[in-house]
């Protein structure tokens, strides 16, 4: 895990999904610890689905005191985002990406978008999303990786530092609630197996 200086990344601008107020992301974590979801794009398929897989746990963080943010690099797919309900939470866009930069959360190259994009966890995790009737486009920037930042009440101390290594990567569930200090009964989805043409469940 890097080390993340959150008095600086504390004053990093994100605009609000639902009202388009501009608020210093440290707002966030002011008054509750919180889980700031990065996602690669608003149209991923993966990125949807990991979204409606760490809502399952919003009950629990709300029981809790954690507020769930999820975090876009731009707004291009977010209007399709918040009217599918994939994320229970707040929703903000990092205009400038940002935070994604000061995050260390890597950007590809045309070269390496591909192989990363074809990898098993990505392939495992579409067939997932296929599974539960969630669908995705390929529109806005695709050269974008994400991960998820928990911080605690007053940016005390950061919990968890992700950064993606792939498209697929995700925090599980139980890692989340375990970094919080707090328990949930909410089970991950099934993650499909697959070989290089058939998924099973």
């Amino acid at each position: 895990m890097a080390n993340v200086d959150l008095v600086q990344l504390g004053k990093n601008l994100l605009k609000s999904g639902e009202t388009g107020e501009s608020v210093e992301i440290q707002s966030l974590w002011q008054d509750q610890p919180v889980v700031l979801f990065f996602l690669r794009r608003f149209g991923c398929q993966v990125c949807r689905w990991m979204a409606t897989e760490i809502s399952k746990l919003e009950p629990d963080l709300r029981a809790s005191g954690v507020a769930l943010v999820g975090v876009g690099p731009e707004e291009f797919g977010l209007k399709e985002f918040m009217e599918g309900g994939f994320l229970k939470g707040s929703i903000y866009v990092d205009e400038h990406k940002k935070s994604y930069k000061d995050l260390g959360f890597k950007r590809y190259t045309a070269l390496t978008v591909i192989p990363a994009g074809l990898g098993k966890k990505v392939r495992d995790a579409a067939a997932k999303a296929n599974a539960e009737g969630i669908k995705g486009n390929f529109s806005g920037d695709l050269l974008q990786s994400g991960g998820m930042l928990i911080v605690t009440k007053g940016g005390e101390k950061v919990l968890v530092h992700f950064i993606q290594d792939s498209p697929g990567d995700h925090l599980p569930l139980e890692d989340i609630s375990k970094a919080l200090g707090i328990s949930s009964k909410a089970k991950a989805g099934q993650m499909p197996v697959c070989n290089d043409d058939v998924c099973t469940r």
